[in-house]
C-alpha cells in the first residue's frame, strides 16, 4: 500500500508547483507594457485629445499611435480598438473575459440598474433574454409575422414623398425615414391595427413613447463629468441625477399606463401577437425559465426603440446620399430591380434575395457609415492582447467606423464601391467589419436590418428620383447613430415609366 505522508507530500509539492507556475506567469505578464499612449494631462486624461465626434478623433490618433491604444478619459482607463485583427482577438479570442458592458451612471440609471438586455451583466439572466430575443422577438418566424406591417408603412412613406413630389416641394428624407422606421417599431412592439380602426395603444400615447426615448437616449449619451473624475462622483455638477431621475419618471409613468390598457384588453382583441404580447406572456408565466420583471420589459423597449429608429432610417439616408453623388451606381441598383422586379408592382421582402446589388449597396454603407460608429465592453480581469497588458477593468472602445476604413483591410477603402461585397460570404466580410459586433454580445436585430433597409431603399429608388444642388454633402453631426451634419433634402420626381399603384 501506498504510505499517505508520501501522498500528502506528493499533493503538497503538486500545489507548490502550481502557484510557483502562476506567481512566474503574473510576474512576466506585468512586466508586459500597456498598448502605445499619448501623452496624458494631469487630472483630466487624454480628453484634450477627443472632439464632439469621438470616433473621428480616436481614428485620427490610431493612425499615428496604431490600431491599439491606451488613453484615459479623466480617471477612466480606455482602450481604443480600431483594426479587425486586434477587435476579433479581443472579443473572440478573449471573448469570456470582454464579455460585459462597463457600468455608467446614466445607463444604469435609465436602463432601471442594468434590467435591460443591452447593458445586463453576462449571466443566466442575459442568456435569457438574448433567448427572448433570438427566438420570440428577431426569429424569422416573427419577422414573417410582422412583413404586412412593414409593407404598409412603407407604402405611407411612398405616399407621403408622391404628394411632395406632386407638388413640386422638397422633402426632408431623415426626417420620413425616422418616422417610417418609428411607425414600423411602434406597430410591432404595442399594436395591430382592427377593422374598427381602434388601437390597443393610443398615437398621443405611442408619439409620447417615441419623445422619451430620445430624450433617454441624449440623457445616455451625456458626458457626466462627475462620473468621469474620481474624486467628483459623490456631486452631481451638472444636475445630471436631477434630469435622469425626471425623465425616467416620466417614462414610466407612460410605459406603465401602456402596459396596463395592453393587459385589460389584449384578451379581448383579435389578431397576432405583437412584442409587447410575448414579452407580458412571459411575464405572467408562472413556469418560466426566469422571471421576467416589469423592469425588464420597460428597459426592453427602451432598447429597441433607442436602438432601432435612428439607425435604420440613418442607414437608408446615407445609402441615398451615397447613390445620389454616384449617378452610375444608382443606374445599375435601377437596372436591378427593373430586370427582378419591374415597373408595375413594388418591391416586396421576397425579392430581397434576387437584388444582390441592393444588398451590396447596403453593406457598402454600412462599412463607410456604421449606424453604430463604437461599441464598449470592459476586461474582467487583466488579460495580455498582442504582446501588451490590459488590466482589469478597462474599458474597451471597438472603432466601427475606423474599421470600416482601415487600407491594411479594404482597397481605396473611401471609395464608395459596393461590387466589393457582390459574391463574397457576408460572414466573412461582417468580421472585418463588426457592424453589428461580433460574438455572444452581437447585434440580435441584424436579420431585421438586412430585411427592411434594403427593401426600404429600393422602393425609394424604385419609384422616384431626386433632384438636388450640385453634389449632397457627406459631412457627419454629432451623435450616437452617425446622424448627417445637414439633412438630405431633396425634390422627388415619379419616374414616368412606373405604373405602381400606391
Amino acid at each position: 500500500m501506498v504510505d499517505l505522508r508520501y501522498l500528502f507530500v506528493i499533493i503538497l509539492l503538486c500545489l507548490g508547483i502550481k502557484v510557483l507556475i502562476k506567481a512566474i506567469a503574473n510576474r512576466f505578464r506585468n512586466k508586459l507594457p500597456l498598448p502605445p499612449s499619448p501623452t496624458a494631462l494631469p487630472i483630466i486624461g487624454h480628453i484634450h485629445l477627443l472632439s464632439p465626434i469621438a470616433h473621428q478623433a480616436l481614428h485620427k490618433l490610431s493612425t499615428r499611435y496604431g490600431p491599439l491604444i491606451y488613453l484615459f478619459i479623466g480617471s477612466i482607463p480606455n482602450l481604443i480598438v480600431s483594426s479587425a485583427e486586434m477587435a476579433n482577438e479581443i472579443l473572440k479570442s478573449n471573448e469570456l473575459n470582454f464579455l460585459n458592458r462597463p457600468s455608467m451612471v446614466n445607463v444604469d440609471y435609465l436602463t432601471y440598474g442594468s434590467a435591460d438586455f443591452f447593458s445586463a451583466p453576462y449571466g443566466p439572466r442575459w442568456k435569457f433574454m438574448k433567448r427572448i430575443c433570438m427566438t420570440e422577438l428577431f426569429s424569422s418566424r416573427a419577422l414573417d409575422s410582422f412583413v404586412y406591417v412593414r409593407s404598409e408603412e412603407l407604402r405611407n412613406l411612398l405616399t407621403r414623398v408622391l404628394k411632395k413630389a406632386e407638388a413640386e416641394e422638397s422633402v426632408d428624407l431623415g426626417e420620413e425615414l425616422k418616422e417610417l422606421t418609428s411607425n414600423v417599431i411602434t406597430r410591432m412592439m404595442f399594436r395591430e391595427r382592427q377593422s374598427s380602426g381602434s388601437d390597443v395603444c393610443g398615437k398621443r400615447e405611442e408619439e409620447e413613447v417615441i419623445k422619451m426615448v430620445v430624450e433617454l437616449n441624449e440623457l445616455a449619451g451625456f458626458f457626466n463629468v462627475s462620473e468621469t473624475f474620481w474624486f467628483l462622483r459623490r456631486l452631481d455638477l451638472q444636475g445630471i441625477k436631477k434630469r435622469l431621475k425626471n425623465a425616467r419618471d416620466r417614462y414610466d409613468v407612460i410605459i406603465e399606463r401602456i402596459m396596463e390598457e395592453h393587459e385589460s384588453k389584449r384578451k379581448n382583441v383579435a389578431g397576432a401577437r405583437n412584442m409587447l404580447d410575448i414579452l407580458l406572456d412571459i411575464y405572467q408565466d408562472k413556469n418560466a425559465e426566469m422571471k421576467l420583471t416589469r423592469e425588464n420589459i420597460k428597459a426592453f423597449i427602451m432598447n429597441i426603440y433607442g436602438g432601432g429608429t435612428d439607425t435604420s432610417a440613418t442607414t437608408v439616408e446615407w445609402a441615398l446620399a451615397e447613390l445620389i453623388n454616384h449617378p452610375e451606381i444608382m443606374k445599375k441598383a435601377e437596372q436591378e430591380i427593373e430586370q427582378v422586379v419591374g415597373n408595375k408592382r413594388l418591391v416586396e421582402e421576397t425579392d430581397l434575395c434576387n437584388l444582390s446589388y441592393i444588398q451590396a449597396v447596403v453593406k457598402e454603407t454600412l462599412r463607410l457609415h456604421p449606424g453604430g460608429p463604437i461599441f464598449v465592453r470592459e476586461s474582467d480581469k487583466e488579460c495580455a492582447v498582442a504582446g501588451f497588458r490590459i488590466p482589469a477593468k478597462t474599458r474597451v472602445i471597438v472603432n466601427v467606423w475606423a474599421i470600416g476604413r482601415d487600407p491594411n483591410q479594404w482597397e481605396n477603402p473611401l471609395e464608395f464601391r459596393p461590387e466589393r461585397f457582390q459574391g463574397t460570404e457576408w460572414k466573412v466580410m461582417s468580421e472585418k467589419m463588426l457592424s453589428f459586433g461580433t460574438g455572444r454580445r452581437s447585434c440580435p436585430g441584424e436579420k431585421m436590418v438586412f430585411r427592411f433597409v434594403p427593401l426600404v431603399l429600393a422602393a425609394v429608388i424604385q419609384c422616384f428620383e431626386f433632384k438636388v444642388e450640385g453634389r449632397v454633402e457627406m459631412n457627419e453631426g454629432i451623435g450616437s447613430s452617425l446622424p448627417r451634419a445637414t439633412p438630405l433634402v431633396c425634390v422627388p420626381v415619379p419616374k414616368e415609366a412606373n405604373t405602381i399603384n400606391l
